[in-house]
Order: C-alpha cells, then sequence, then structure tokens
C-alpha cells in the first residue's frame, strides 16, 4: 500500500490508564507491542480528577504494582498530597488516595513507556480491524497504515462516538476538546458487538488566585505518608505537600440550579446516554436529594506549577453563564474566575457480556476490551482491566492459558467478574461493599495475594521477588515469635495494660493473646518484648492485623474454599443450553449469552436461580461421565 505500517505481536489502541498498563504488561512480557494513540502529548492523560486512589479504587492500584504494573510507582513520583483515608474503620477499608500533579503524572509515564524494551509508542487514529475467520488480525489508522499483530486491546476509553455537551451546545469531541473516534464505532458493530451509550462528566476549573481560602476548611496531606507502590522507599515530595480545600454548596447554589432545570441537558432530553450513579452530577444531586441543604465541594490543586483548581462534587453539563452563578455562590469562591467549562461526555461502550473473563470478545478471537469502553469509570477501573487484558493478549500470543484473578484474590478479580457475569447499565464503579471478601482484599496486603502471581507471568523481577519473600518470612517469623514470648503478671506488664485501660492478667500470657486486645497494639509489645531482628513498618502493620483479625480471616478463608469447589466445577465453552432439560428459559437465555466457565460464575448470573444450578450441575456430572466413557 506503500503507507507505514508494521508487524507486532500485539497492539494497544489508545493510551489512556488502561493502554498504559496493557502496553507496559504485554512489552514486560517480551512481546512486541505497539502502542497507538490519537494524541501523543495525552498519554496517560486525566482528564476529570487529578487523583488516584481512595476506597476500592486505592486498593486496585495496589494490586496493580503487586501485579508489576505501572500506575502505583508512577503517582508516588508525582503525587503533590497523599491521605490515607478511613482511618477510624477497620483495616479493610483503609485506603489511600493520592492528588497528582497531573501534568507531571502523563509525562512521567509518557517517558517509562519511551524507555520501555519491545514497546514502539506512535500517533494514529485506529478506523478499522482487520478480522480474518473470526480472528483479529490488526488495525488500519486514517491515513491508511495496516498494523499487523496476533492480538489487538482496545482501550478506547470515552473516544467512541463522543459528544460533548454545555448547556444547549453539543460537538463531537473526545475529552478536553480532543478528537473523538468515528470510525472504529461504526467498525466494532459492524463484526458484531452490542454497544451501549454511557455518560460522563467533568466540573469547571477555577483560578486559584480568586479564591478565597480563608472561607474553606484546609485538608492537609499525611505527615508520613504511605506510597502506593511497595517498591517506594522514600518520595521528596512527601514533606512538600499541597493542600486541598473544603467548602460546600449554599441555598443560593440550589435555586440558581432549580431555577435553571430547564436548560439543563439533563432534564432538557438532550443527553441519551446513561450517567453514573456514584459521581453524579450537582444538578442530578440537587433534584434527587431535595432535602439536603448543602453538598460538599472540594478545591484541589492540578498541580505545582498551574493556577488550575480542579472543584471536586461540581460535576455539571449547565450552560457556561449558569456555571459561573453556581460557582460564585459557593463560600469562598464569591469572586472566582472559571479557567474551563464544566461539560457532560456522551460516548459508545461495549456491553461487557460479551466478553470471557480474559478480556477478550467472544465473538472476535484475539480482540480483547479494557478500561472505559467495558463501561467502567474511573482511572483505576480502567487500569486495573488493561494490565489483565495486556498479560492476556500476551499469553495468548505465545499459546498460554489465561490469567483470572478469583474474586477472592482481588478488586480487579471482583470488577472483571462483575462486569462479564451481570453487565452494567450504568458506567461501573469499584466499591468495597461489591467485594464479598473483603477483609482477605485489603489495601496492606495486596503483595501477599498477587505478588507470587505476578512473578509467575515475569512481570515481577526476581530482585523484587527475592525483597517480597523475605518480608513475607519475616512476617511468619515474628507470628511465631509472639506465639512463643510470653508475658508475666509484672509490675511493667501492669503498668502497660492499665494504661491502657486494659484489664489486668493473672497467669503469664503470650503475645499473640496480648495482641488479641483491641486496646493493644503491636508498638506497645514490642517496648515490652522488641524484635530481635529490625522489622520495617509495613511488616509491623501485617504481624498486628493478621492476628488481630485472625478469626474473622480463618472464617473468610473457610467461605471461599467452599465456593471455590463451585469454580472448580468447569463448564465447556460449546455447551448448547437449549438442550438443557428442566432449566427455565430465562436461564438458558441468560446461560447462553454470559456463557460462564465456572458453576461458580453461572450461580452470580442475575436470573439463574439455584435449581437451575441444580439441573445444570447433573447435566454436567452426565456430560463427564459420557466424555470419560468414550475416553474424551
Amino acid at each position: 500500500m506503500g503507507y507505514l505500517g508494521g508487524d507486532y505481536d500485539v497492539i494497544v489502541i489508545g493510551a489512556g490508564h488502561a493502554g498504559c498498563e496493557a502496553a507496559l504488561a504485554s512489552a514486560r512480557m517480551g512481546c512486541e507491542t505497539l502502542l497507538l494513540t490519537i494524541n501523543l502529548d495525552m498519554v496517560a492523560f486525566m482528564p476529570c480528577n487529578p487523583s488516584i486512589g481512595g476506597p476500592a479504587k486505592g486498593h486496585v492500584v495496589r494490586e496493580i504494582d503487586a501485579l508489576g504494573g505501572e500506575m502505583g510507582r508512577n503517582i508516588d513520583k508525582t503525587f503533590i498530597q497523599m491521605r490515607m483515608l478511613n482511618t477510624g474503620k477497620g483495616p479493610a477499608v483503609h485506603a489511600l488516595r493520592a492528588q497528582a500533579d497531573k501534568f507531571l503524572y502523563q509525562h512521567t509515564m509518557k517517558e517509562t513507556i519511551e524507555k520501555t524494551e519491545h514497546l514502539t509508542l506512535r500517533q494514529g487514529m485506529a478506523e478499522d480491524l482487520i478480522v480474518e475467520d473470526g480472528v483479529c488480525r490488526g488495525v488500519i489508522t486514517k491515513t491508511g497504515a495496516e498494523y499487523r499483530a496476533k492480538a489487538v486491546v482496545l482501550t478506547t476509553g470515552t473516544y467512541l462516538r463522543g459528544k460533548v455537551i454545555i448547556g444547549e451546545l453539543m460537538y463531537e469531541s473526545g475529552p478536553n476538546n480532543q478528537q473523538p473516534s468515528i470510525k472504529l464505532s461504526e467498525t466494532l458493530r459492524r463484526i458484531g458487538l452490542e454497544l451501549a451509550r454511557f455518560k460522563t462528566g467533568t466540573p469547571p476549573r477555577v483560578h486559584q488566585d480568586t479564591i478565597d481560602f480563608s472561607k474553606t476548611e484546609i485538608q492537609p496531606g499525611d505527615d508520613n505518608p504511605k506510597y502506593f507502590s511497595f517498591e517506594t522507599i522514600y518520595a521528596e515530595q512527601a514533606n512538600d505537600q499541597i493542600p486541598c480545600w473544603l467548602t460546600y454548596t449554599s441555598e443560593e447554589t440550589h435555586k440558581i440550579i432549580n431555577d435553571n432545570l430547564h436548560r439543563a441537558p439533563m432534564f432538557s432530553g438532550q443527553i441519551e446516554g446513561t450517567g453514573p450513579r456514584y459521581c453524579p452530577s450537582i444538578e442530578d444531586k440537587i433534584v434527587r436529594f431535595a432535602d439536603k441543604p448543602k453538598h460538599q465541594i472540594f478545591l484541589e490543586p492540578e498541580g505545582r506549577n498551574t493556577k488550575e483548581y480542579y472543584v471536586q462534587g461540581l460535576s455539571t453539563s449547565m450552560p457556561e453563564d449558569v456555571q459561573l452563578n453556581i460557582l460564585r455562590s459557593i463560600p469562598g469562591l464569591e469572586k472566582v474566575e472559571m479557567m474551563r467549562t464544566g461539560y457532560a461526555i456522551e460516548y459508545d461502550a461495549v456491553v461487557p457480556t460479551q466478553l470471557w473473563p480474559s478480556l477478550e470478545t467472544k465473538i472476535v478471537s484475539g480482540l480483547f476490551t479494557a478500561g472505559q469502553i467495558n463501561g467502567t469509570s474511573g482511572y483505576e477501573e480502567a487500569a486495573g482491566q488493561g494490565i489483565m487484558a495486556g498479560i492476556n493478549a500476551a499469553r495468548k500470543v505465545k499459546g498460554e492459558e489465561p490469567v483470572i484473578i478469583e474474586r477472592s484474590a482481588g478488586y480487579i478479580g471482583v470488577m472483571i467478574d462483575d462486569l462479564v457475569t451481570k453487565g452494567t447499565n450504568e458506567p461501573y464503579r469499584l466499591l468495597t461493599s461489591r467485594a464479598e471478601y473483603r477483609l482477605l482484599l485489603r489495601h496492606d496486603n495486596a503483595d501477599l495475594r498477587l505478588t507470587p502471581l505476578g512473578h509467575a507471568i515475569g512481570l515481577i523481577p526476581e530482585e523484587r521477588y527475592a525483597r517480597f519473600l523475605e518480608k513475607k518470612a519475616k512476617v511468619e517469623a515474628e507470628i511465631e515469635r509472639l506465639k512463643e514470648t510470653r508475658f508475666k503478671p509484672d509490675e511493667q506488664v501492669l503498668g502497660l495494660l492499665a494504661s491502657r485501660e486494659s484489664a489486668p492478667i493473672q497467669n503469664t500470657v503470650d503475645g499473640v493473646t496480648l495482641l488479641r486486645r483491641p486496646e493493644i497494639t503491636y508498638a506497645d509489645l514490642e517496648k515490652l518484648s522488641p524484635s530481635p531482628v529490625e522489622l520495617t513498618d509495613d511488616i509491623k502493620e501485617q504481624v498486628e492485623i493478621q492476628i488481630k483479625y485472625a478469626g474473622y480471616i480463618d472464617k473468610q478463608l473457610q467461605q471461599v474454599e467452599r465456593l471455590a469447589k463451585m469454580e472448580k466445577k468447569r463448564i465447556p465453552e460449546n455447551i448448547d443450553y437449549s438442550i438443557i432439560h428442566g432449566l427455565a428459559t430465562e436461564a438458558k437465555q441468560k446461560l447462553d449469552k454470559v456463557r460462564p466457565l465456572s458453576l461458580g460464575q453461572a450461580s452470580r448470573i442475575s436470573g439463574v436461580t439455584p435449581s437451575d444450578l441444580s439441573i445444570l450441575l447433573v447435566h454436567l456430572e452426565q456430560f463427564n461421565r459420557t466424555k470419560a466413557a468414550s475416553g474424551g
């Protein structure tokens, strides 16, 4: 054809948070990888909130890091504030959240990508997929360049037929006035994928020098911050953090919004797409929670070298003049100047029940999708899918079985199982409540859960794995030492217990028994009986959590074991549900659509009843007996 092109093992389309993780994983596993993006200046761009982490989302970032991904390392290099949330609650819901220098974040990620072996970063608009005999063989760009590969990963974010809406104004656009991807949407429909129409939004940005911070409450970072990556020992900017600020909507804010609802695209019928339930626009909040007198608004800096502030909590698609009036009705923002207008964006997403748990599409072999194209919201959810799609695309190329994280092993597993098994009728957001085993899926133990897998896949280098094994051994050794250590009811021990308002002991007890008391900490025991070897803070934290919550953890592990039996009962991919006698019609339809890989996955499909599962189990046993008898 005479155009630029080439042959690769894996092609990743889109360099947002999903695309970056997918491409890095594939390249680090030794596959020649092409990362194709509409604009090289938008690699790892944050079109919405300049932050990483929070409940469930922060857990995912740690899981990505434990697997050998990049998001945790990148935010540790570029944060301007770090805070641990929910510290007044149990360890299952502790969550790290970082404010990012959004420009430094994207430049640092781009630099990492550019320096990675086996990875080529190129600007280009993918418009068509090369599909031959039901297998994806590559992509064709707007310029006619033909790139061939053994696997393709689509991570197109909110660009597919993107449409920006501000009041009465509507125009085709990707986020932040980038080019939208129109033809790729048509291609996906042509190859037989069902698409949904979703919406997300972003708030206005305002000028720092026009904010009266004296009318707001300061929200500083932690004095001794923890980090997302298990590899980060110390970050320079930990001592130079920038605060966020808290204010609230006022009665006047609510009046302005109510008086202008006729001009709100959400209520005038201009917006077709379904918006995110857990991140609604301010006009939606005012209507849905009419009895609530005020809503929280956080003012968040976008970076060290910019005056732009992100107004979190004020996502809106109201007309520009109304947005300015809303802003100026908020304490501290009475004289504020708006630098960018908030907007809503509609986009196409793939209905995720069309995917296998590996994130490969059922309809086209070798085609994977990850991120907001799968109906999720959030950078972290996107990156979590991205690393798995990249891993599985690379394994497909190598002729290896896909890697699927169980629900009991990670929030990434919960999210992907939810998407491919249940689907979603609105932009999906991870919540700690979605995980039935959240005491096992803690922020602190992501490395213990997933680093062995990351090492087995080839993403965790030997040196890092050796450090991990050393940490694990030290945790186990210290728990054993505390089991063996005896504390007598002497003056020192009784004095400590009294100071903690803990009941005195009558007889000698071991360290584990003492530490199980809610009011006693590992630091208390350390004063009485320090470890003979030096232990880092994360090892001490792990020892304390494992001892204090042992009973609850054991109960959850027993539940996992029981359910593992159902997960192990595999269902053949080519099973014909229509011939199974006794299955309800709804169950036949739902099972045929989702095509679960195990009885466990089948049990989580909405509309499949326990009696359907019993019938399916009997059928599977008969099928396996017949197969065994025929020597198959």
